[in-house]
């Protein structure tokens, strides 16, 4: 297999969004951001690539190591206690999980003002409906509470799920402006994604993946969902050179899809 992100266009806009949330002085009321799309589209990719581009920096001075970007999953089911410890394990930070809930808030909370960060991405919010009504409601003012005592900014990354678990509080709403990443759709930015796939894949012949007939037929294959286009094409290059042919066309295309069917 040969792992392949979504090149910039796809997720430009989103991108955009989040620098400048990042960009925005620290004040009373951050603004916040509910990125939201279909699973596997790319949203984690797209976090990952933005917490890529804002790497930890040591601070000479005070000995401490910044942390601009934090990033962290919501827990199976909305609990704080297993929040909080998830967000110190990302912390980097040794803690006894048994502890008490209000020990490892405080905990939490002393960390993240030392590592002074300007972003909290917590992904896979849709998980909050898993929980009932009352767990929903104390992870959302977890949530409300971090961005307003912390003075930073709140992205929240999950399926369009994400935005019920939001419509449930009206704050929520107010403050989150949503951004959805949508399915791919036979457009020049597709083809642009064929082509730059193929430009990565380690074969010998070109394969042309940017013509009509693979793009329709990726597209009705996989749904335009970023995701399962690249598991298709990765599937489609390890088959085409075990078979010795170097290149992808319609026949390993299809037989990719017959198999994982």
């Amino acid at each position: 297999m040969y792992p392949f992100s979504p090149p910039p266009y796809q997720s430009i806009g989103a991108l955009q969004q989040l620098e400048r949330l990042y960009e925005t002085p620290r004040r009373d009321r951050m603004p916040c951001l509910l990125l939201h799309g279909d699973s596997n589209i790319g949203k984690t990719k797209i976090t990952a690539k933005f917490r890529r581009s804002h790497p930890n920096e040591f601070d000479d001075r005070t000995g401490v190591e910044r942390c601009s970007v934090v990033s962290m999953q919501m827990p199976p089911t909305p609990d704080q206690h297993r929040f909080y410890s998830g967000l110190l394990f990302e912390l980097g930070a040794p803690h006894n999980a048994a502890a008490g809930l209000a020990s490892l808030e405080r905990l939490a909370r002393d960390i993240l003002r030392r590592v002074s960060p300007r972003m909290l991405v917590v992904d896979e919010i849709h998980h909050l409906l898993a929980g009932s009504y009352r767990d929903q409601r104390a992870s959302l003012n977890l949530l409300k509470f971090l961005a307003n005592d912390l003075q930073i900014s709140m992205v929240l990354v999950g399926t369009r799920d994400a935005v019920l678990a939001l419509q449930t509080d009206a704050q929520m709403i107010s403050r989150y402006t949503p951004f959805e990443i949508p399915r791919w759709r036979e457009s020049d930015g597709l083809r642009r994604l064929l082509a730059a796939f193929e430009r990565v894949l380690p074969l010998r012949k070109p394969s042309d993946l940017a013509r009509r007939e693979i793009v329709q037929y990726v597209l009705s294959a996989r749904g335009g969902l970023t995701g399962e286009i690249s598991a298709l094409l990765n599937n489609a290059a390890e088959l085409a050179i075990r078979s010795g042919d170097e290149l992808i066309d319609m026949t390993h295309l299809e037989h990719v899809c017959r198999i994982t069917q």
